[in-house]
Formats: C-alpha cells, sequence, structure tokens
C-alpha cells in the first residue's frame, strides 16, 4: 500500500481510520492534516529551490561562454536572470504536465546521482590540476572518499529501470554535442588558457 507517490499520507490515513471511534479521533485527524500541509509545503520549496537553482547554473555556464548570451541576461531592476528563468519555468511546467509521475521522479533520480558521481571524481581531478584553487572547504581522504561516493552512487542507480538509464544516455549524448557544437568554440576559460597549459590573464566577463 505504500509503494506509490505518497506513502506518510497514505500511513497517517489508515492510522486515522483505525483511530475512529477512539480518543484518539481528534488528534489523529490534526495530524492527517498538519502531515498532508507539511508534505505539500516540502515538495514545493523543493521544487523552488531546484527551478531557482537552474537558471543560475545557466546563468554561469552562459558567462563562460558555454550557452548563448541570452542565459546570463539580467533583469533591469531586480538583477535576475529572467529570461533563463522563464525558459526553466515554461520547461519543468510542460515536463510535469504531460510525464508520468514515476518516470519524472527517476529520471530526477538518475540525473542528480550522475551529477554526485560527476563531482566526486570532479574532486580528484581538480585537486591534481588545479591545486591553486582557494578551497574555503578541503575534503578528507582524497581519493577515498570521492571513489566511495561515486561508488556508491552508481549502485544506487543500478537500481532504476533501463528505460531511464536510456533517457539519461540520450540527454547526455544531446548535451555533450551542445558542448562541441557551441559550447567549447565559445568558452572564454578555456581561451584563458594558452596552448602549452598555461593560464593566461582572465578573460573579462560581459
Amino acid at each position: 500500500m505504500l509503494n506509490q507517490a505518497a506513502p506518510l499520507v497514505v500511513a497517517i490515513e489508515a492510522a486515522a481510520g483505525r483511530a475512529a471511534g477512539t480518543p484518539w479521533e481528534g488528534p489523529m485527524g490534526v495530524v492527517q492534516i498538519l502531515v498532508t500541509v507539511g508534505a505539500l509545503a516540502g515538495l514545493s520549496s523543493v521544487m523552488v529551490v531546484m527551478m531557482l537553482a537552474q537558471p543560475r547554473i545557466f546563468l554561469s555556464m552562459s558567462r563562460d561562454g558555454l550557452m548563448p548570451a541570452w542565459a546570463s541576461r539580467l533583469h533591469p531592476r531586480y538583477r535576475t536572470p529572467h529570461v533563463s528563468t522563464i525558459v526553466t519555468g515554461v520547461v519543468v511546467a510542460l515536463a510535469a504536465g504531460l510525464t508520468p509521475i514515476g518516470t519524472l521522479g527517476n529520471l530526477v533520480s538518475i540525473g542528480t546521482l550522475m551529477a554526485f558521481v560527476i563531482v566526486s571524481l570532479g574532486v580528484i581531478v581538480l585537486r591534481r590540476t588545479r591545486p591553486d584553487l582557494p578551497r574555503p572547504f578541503r575534503m578528507p581522504l582524497v581519493p577515498l572518499l570521492p571513489i566511495l561516493s561515486a561508488l556508491v552512487s552508481l549502485l544506487l542507480m543500478m537500481s532504476l529501470p533501463w528505460s531511464t538509464w536510456e533517457r539519461l544516455i540520450i540527454w547526455m549524448a544531446l548535451g555533450v554535442a551542445v558542448y562541441f557544437g557551441y559550447g567549447y568554440r565559445h568558452s572564454r576559460l578555456r581561451s584563458a588558457v594558452a596552448p602549452g597549459g598555461t593560464r593566461m590573464a582572465p578573460v573579462p566577463e560581459p
């Protein structure tokens, strides 16, 4: 019975049903309302945070030249990336309205876990290739902890169905195509590195 989108609400409703006709009926009714409202608030806050983060990722990518200039365009009054926020909202709304909730959940899970794998391995790479980067926090036990983090994320990814992996491969292929078709040639960070690997003066942001 709990294998559905809102298992906590189902459990509370079952407990409230068993409490009917007992002194616990009133308190369980209040708990049922609080849990339902709390679940909706929690899901809404997560969605808002993720939708606020994505336009700022586009903003950073655009400032490096990996995406067109419209993604880094700021609102003249609020100083927020309004264009990329609108684009993100429209895409998310279409995906939410046209895609089954189970498929969306699997896509979010595999995308997040894939990001964890890339970040974990990136810690090892950057520790060797860019030891000069400022690090407010240095991850201990490198490379042991990043490797364990990547392995655990991969194990969780293996539990997802093959159809989710197919979608991940397609999206990754599209991302690689966009990078080599547009981002690689326009990257300001890459152009700031001399052919021999020596870093030149940083390229100013637009």
